[in-house]
């Protein structure tokens, strides 16, 4: 088995075992929620943990980024990083290029590392990174608040993230099938993983908020809904996807909206806040796309209607299959 716990699993296994309860937690764990909200004083924090163990060349890169989107996609400001890193036995080696990519991210984003562990375990045949990002914020932007007449919007592209994959760990694969052009533009592309922009300007704006990630903008889209308890209408051809991911995805036969999806940001906004949110994003040079609707669901049972696919429960990344 991999891939995310299933909703019901995490109801019954996780959600009813929280230890005590504190007041000050505003948002705690629920499904498709990544981050957690807790009121200190006047401020609220935003806290969120990401494991990352399957993109190996960028592993220290990707999870700082992922870590402060989650934290930016709830409306927070992403301030402090924490690891856990677990390194085959032989990984010296490749804890210095962890712990490089860790800090030439955080020093781009304006985030510290704050505190951590690290250590080798027989038992892998490559490193595990746990990255933890706290931030703060004075609007806590849920997952779990589009309503019905929201406007669905996207950033950015679908499968970015999942394309530089593509061109780092498959680049063999890849190679004589692809040209060499196209493969260097797709590794490229894991400097525009970041939705800190983005999310700054759609904070004000939003109901709710999301960062596609594992399972790739459709997965985004059934959080979103789901714990929003609305049904999403939306077309597969409204939703952009560049040229790099198209042929990259076409190669490996995966779909390029169940790729991983960090680089684009998932928001629900309402009807009325249509053009000040697209004017804000433009002045912003930030691409947004109005990609569905946010309708009613039939007894409140929260779904995606993609063209003619109705999806309800966890969208499995399409990558997985490659790393096995």
């Amino acid at each position: 088995m991999v891939g995310k716990v299933s909703a019901t699993d995490l109801e019954r296994l996780v959600f009813t075992r929280l230890g005590s309860a504190d007041p000050a937690v505003i948002q705690g764990p629920e499904y498709g929620e990544d981050t957690a909200a807790i009121q200190v004083g006047e401020e609220t924090l935003v806290v969120n943990s990401d494991p990352i163990s399957l993109a190996v060349d960028r592993v220290g890169t990707l999870g700082v980024m992922v870590a402060c989107n989650d934290v930016a996609a709830s409306g927070g400001t992403p301030r402090w990083l924490t690891n856990v890193c677990i390194l085959p036995e032989d990984g010296e080696r490749t804890l210095d290029r962890i712990t490089h990519q860790i800090d030439e991210a955080a020093t781009e984003l304006g985030v510290q590392v704050v505190g951590g562990h690290a250590e080798y375990s027989a038992e892998l045949s490559r490193p595990l990174l746990s990255m933890t990002c706290i931030g703060t914020t004075d609007r806590y932007v849920p997952t779990s608040g589009a309503a019905p007449g929201d406007l669905i919007l996207l950033t950015g592209e679908a499968g970015i993230e999942g394309t530089a994959i593509l061109a780092s760990d498959f680049h063999e694969e890849l190679d004589g099938q692809v040209e060499e052009r196209v493969l260097s533009n797709a590794t490229d592309l894991f400097e525009k993983i970041s939705i800190l922009d983005a999310a700054s300007v759609l904070t004000s704006h939003a109901t709710a908020m999301h960062d596609p990630t594992e399972g790739g903008v459709l997965a985004g889209l059934v959080e979103l809904a789901v714990s929003s308890s609305v049904e999403f209408a939306v077309e597969r051809g409204a939703i952009p996807v560049r040229p790099e991911t198209k042929t990259l995805c076409a190669a490996m036969e995966v779909d390029p909206l169940r790729i991983f999806g960090s680089g684009a940001l998932l928001a629900t906004i309402p009807e009325a806040e249509r053009e000040a949110a697209l004017a804000a994003l433009a002045d912003n040079g930030i691409p947004a796309t109005v990609i569905g609707r946010a309708n009613a669901a039939p007894d409140d049972d929260g779904r995606v209607l993609l063209d003619e696919e109705t999806l309800a429960s966890p969208v499995e990344d399409d990558l997985y299959d490659l790393w096995e």
